[in-house]
């Protein structure tokens, strides 16, 4: 049972350790370099094939077409690979005895002289980032690459590894193996935090527009796709003492809860809104800054009674509130809207455009609000025609985030501190529109104390677990939704 392996290419320093790990295991077959730069040195008999990049659908079907033993690995990093004792061997019996179409491993990141555990998650139906981390070493079974590959009817410079993956997923299993298997060496060494807007960085939308394209026509095959029609919005379900409501879930914020407060009552209006605050039992003293703020009758200070509340229990305590508006309308503890005119902005939407839940823009500051880089995120993956699918793609909504509040009431919020509003607007895009603004309306501030700002990699893979299981839930239910039709 032999191996082909094809790695990244751009000098003999860079492959050659790569190379004498992948050697060293007597199933490796045959070596193939990829390079971008048309470089024609040999090196220790591995045959050079020249690409455009390694992501493109035309690099992956050269490696189809060089793909002539049981299983072919693909390396995905220009930097070095040092396999475990027998590491090839495991892989390739795993692949064997579960049948799978791909198989990945946990494996260590070597950055800065340092060795650091870097396990991965489980691949499941949900598991449609484009980003989803495999590690650098995946081993594909030839026979499911290459019939994936033959399914590939569209030309793509950034998403062909993605296209890959997905058609793979639609015959086979991907399969993660928990055992530590080979190292790679990291050179990002963002924080947690720096990472997590690369998706919606604006340089980065025409590899956005293929990856969108390539996960509708994945939902398309497995029947999850939804066409365009929603329902439509009836605005006069209930009687409410106020049109909207700003609901502000709370902890220990004494740096950042004043700010918040008061961007929400300096807001003009031509109806009447109020503010929810509801504090989680802080204990830093932000429980007595809400309180400096009592005189103003439009807030109301919420302690609830139950104890075991997270983000999204403390959003169902304000929702849920009798004096709570037909709109709900969110703001971080941590955040501020960008002018005196976003809670008009938002409330004119759901009139105009119908929808259920409204999405707005922001944009990324320091502590100071002086803007950092990617800057505005305006997340135009929400497009009337596609946004409801482009959402299973994506692992984020945008800001601020508005809903009508007889829905939200009938659906509720997770009670969870990550992923509940990602969670409810897959729920409410099922049906209903979305409505976009694409005005800033809202200053996300990133600093030391942001609940994403530096997480470790078992806390990351928490969070992205749960996502893909909020996703795979909103698979099924749209699978199932179709074939009720």
């Amino acid at each position: 049972m032999k191996i082909n392996c094809f790695i990244p290419f751009q000098s003999t320093d860079q492959v050659r350790a790569t190379i004498a790990s992948l050697k060293s295991s007597s199933l490796v077959g045959k070596v193939f370099l990829l390079t971008d730069n048309n470089c024609k040195d040999m090196v220790d008999d591995c045959e050079i094939i020249n690409i455009d990049s390694l992501r493109s659908t035309e690099t992956i079907k050269k490696i189809a077409s060089k793909a002539n033993t049981e299983y072919t690995l693909i390396y995905t990093k220009p930097a070095d690979l040092r396999l475990g004792m027998f590491a090839l061997d495991r892989m390739l019996q795993i692949a064997k005895d579960s049948g799978a179409g791909l198989v990945y491993a946990d494996h260590y990141q070597s950055a800065n002289d340092e060795k650091k555990n870097s396990p991965v998650i489980a691949y499941q139906k949900g598991s449609l980032r484009d980003d989803f981390n495999f590690g650098s070493v995946l081993i594909y079974k030839s026979e499911s690459l290459k019939k994936a590959v033959s399914e590939m009817d569209t030309a793509y410079k950034f998403a062909g590894l993605y296209d890959l993956r997905l058609k793979v997923s639609q015959g086979a299993e991907l399969v993660h193996i928990n055992e530590y298997l080979y190292t790679e060496v990291e050179n990002d060494t963002r924080k947690s935090g720096e990472k997590i807007f690369d998706y919606v960085d604006p340089k980065n939308r025409d590899m956005q527009i293929e990856m969108e394209k390539v996960c509708t026509d994945h939902l398309k095959k497995i029947g999850a796709y939804l066409v365009p029609e929603f329902k439509k919005v009836e605005f006069n379900q209930s009687e409410f003492e106020y049109e909207a409501s700003v609901i502000i879930p709370v902890r220990d914020r004494i740096r950042t809860v004043a700010d918040a407060i008061k961007s929400v009552l300096n807001q003009k209006t031509n109806f009447k809104f109020n503010l929810i605050v509801v504090d989680n039992y802080s204990t830093d003293g932000t429980t007595e800054a809400i309180d400096k703020f009592a005189s103003d009758e439009r807030l109301i200070h919420v302690i609830p009674e139950n104890k075991e509340l997270g983000i999204g229990g403390c959003w169902n305590a304000g929702v849920h509130h009798p004096k709570c508006g037909k709109f709900a309308i969110q703001l971080d503890s941590d955040d501020v809207y960008s002018d005196e005119n976003t809670l008009q902005k938002i409330v004119d939407a759901f009139y105009a455009q119908n929808c259920a839940m409204v999405v707005g823009t922001y944009m990324l500051t320091d502590f100071d609000m002086n803007m950092i880089p990617p800057g505005i995120i305006d997340h135009k993956e929400w497009t009337p025609e596609n946004g409801r699918n482009n959402a299973l793609r994506i692992n984020g909504l945008g800001a601020p985030r508005a809903f009508y509040t007889p829905v939200l009431r009938d659906i509720k919020v997770p009670n969870t501190s990550y992923g509940e509003d990602y969670a409810l607007g897959l729920y409410f895009s099922r049906e209903y529109q979305i409505g976009r603004i694409y005005d800033v309306l809202y200053l996300c501030r990133r600093w030391d104390d942001n609940s994403d700002a530096s997480l470790d990699i078992v806390k990351m893979n928490a969070h992205n677990t749960y996502k893909d299981r909020i996703r795979t839930w909103e698979v099924e239910a749209r699978i199932a939704l179709n074939k009720s039709k």
